[in-house]
């Protein structure tokens, strides 16, 4: 299994404010607890010093004057016209630097594509990735470049098959979008209802439209869904759709925003289930680019993606931290002392009615797509 991890500690030279959720020191983070736990000295991996993107590359999506808009936000000061593309105060503020950051986090998704696409390496993983939520012309849900978005269709202009699997507690809007009329990718996001949370969409009736009918699978899931319950979503649907779709890459949004303790979503996932989820991806055994996402404790996102890239090497790991990340950990704002979660209990009638709740979603997604998908 040859992996490849991207990072640059240039990543902490850009900061979307004090009070914003996104806190870009999480990378450092999470990089420092998985090089401390040996995993970047593997004889099977590489590390990659993240690339900038080039605007021709981010223009393989967004339009020339978004991006214009986004190049004079990053001196710091807001263009006149900034608001009609969705930048400004709070969930997308200008901040200095803004322009960089975005090349630096699509660039390190291209070069998982062009590694994994190119078959040099059969997983690559990108912390910085998985910015779901832009579209074409606007920023949107913290997210400026859609990087996942630009991953699909550099792969899709080398005649690759292309799923992609979404697991952050935020529907991926802004993918599923680009690519709701094509049967050339096959888009599913398991997520917490529009009706509890942004962005509003990702019901299970949106299904794709022209060649992309069936296309388009989302499993919008219930406050406090917890890690049984999602893995039951998760085995029903994913992994018999793929096998039906035959994808020749798989492109994943990693998002840990579904923890219990996340501050701005209400599912009720542990590292646990996080952890067997990333198992059951690691099982389909498809070339595999791995993006990050949302997650707004830092420390459930340190722990989750040191887990998944230990899963992506083979490699099992104590639960106890490192010695040698304790005094780095607390400066950077890691909290407790062990890498998994305890078991999780969520009252009974609350458990109840979001596993039946996905029953619902998951009986409507087999009755409306299997026949068709799974017969590929």
């Amino acid at each position: 299994m040859r992996t490849v991890f991207i990072y640059t500690d240039r990543y902490a030279d850009y900061d979307y404010g004090l009070a914003h959720p996104l806190k870009i020191v999480r990378l450092k983070l999470t990089y420092e607890l998985i090089r401390a736990y040996g995993l970047l000295s593997l004889p099977s991996m590489r590390l990659v010093e993240t690339r900038e993107a080039t605007e021709e590359e981010l223009s393989l999506f967004h339009s020339p004057d978004y991006l214009d808009v986004l190049k004079r936000g990053s001196q710091g000061s807001p263009a006149g016209d900034a608001f009609m593309y969705g930048l400004g105060h709070g969930d997308n503020p200008i901040f200095r630097g803004l322009w960089e950051w975005s090349l630096l986090a699509t660039g390190a998704s291209i070069q998982s594509a062009q590694l994994v696409g190119e078959k040099e390496a059969d997983i690559a993983f990108n912390i910085a990735g998985g910015l779901h939520h832009a579209l074409k012309d606007r920023a949107s849900g913290f997210c400026y470049v859609n990087d996942p978005v630009i991953v699909i269709l550099w792969l899709l202009s080398r005649g690759k098959r292309v799923a992609y699997i979404d697991i952050d507690a935020h529907h991926g809007d802004g993918v599923q979008r680009a690519f709701y009329e094509t049967n050339r990718v096959m888009t599913i996001s398991l997520h917490e209802s529009g009706n509890f949370l942004f962005p509003g969409s990702g019901f299970e009736g949106e299904m794709g439209e022209g060649e992309g009918k069936g296309f388009s699978i989302n499993v919008p899931l219930h406050p406090f869904t917890d890690d049984e319950i999602y893995l039951w979503a998760f085995e029903e649907v994913v992994p018999p759709l793929i096998r039906g779709f035959k994808p020749d890459v798989m492109v994943t949004q990693l998002g840990v925003d579904t923890f219990y303790s996340d501050p701005l979503a209400h599912l009720c996932l542990t590292t646990n289930g996080f952890t067997k989820v990333i198992e059951k991806l690691k099982g389909l055994s498809i070339p595999w680019v791995a993006l990050g996402g949302g997650g707004y404790e830092v420390t459930n996102v340190a722990r989750a993606w040191t887990r998944a890239w230990a899963i992506m090497n083979e490699v099992d790991l104590n639960d106890d931290l490192p010695q040698s990340f304790e005094g780095m950990g607390r400066r950077l704002g890691f909290r407790g002392n062990t890498l998994r979660d305890s078991p999780l209990s969520i009252p009974e009638g609350k458990r109840q009615e979001a596993r039946m709740e996905a029953e619902r979603v998951v009986n409507y997604i087999k009755k409306s797509l299997f026949s068709e998908i799974c017969s590929l």
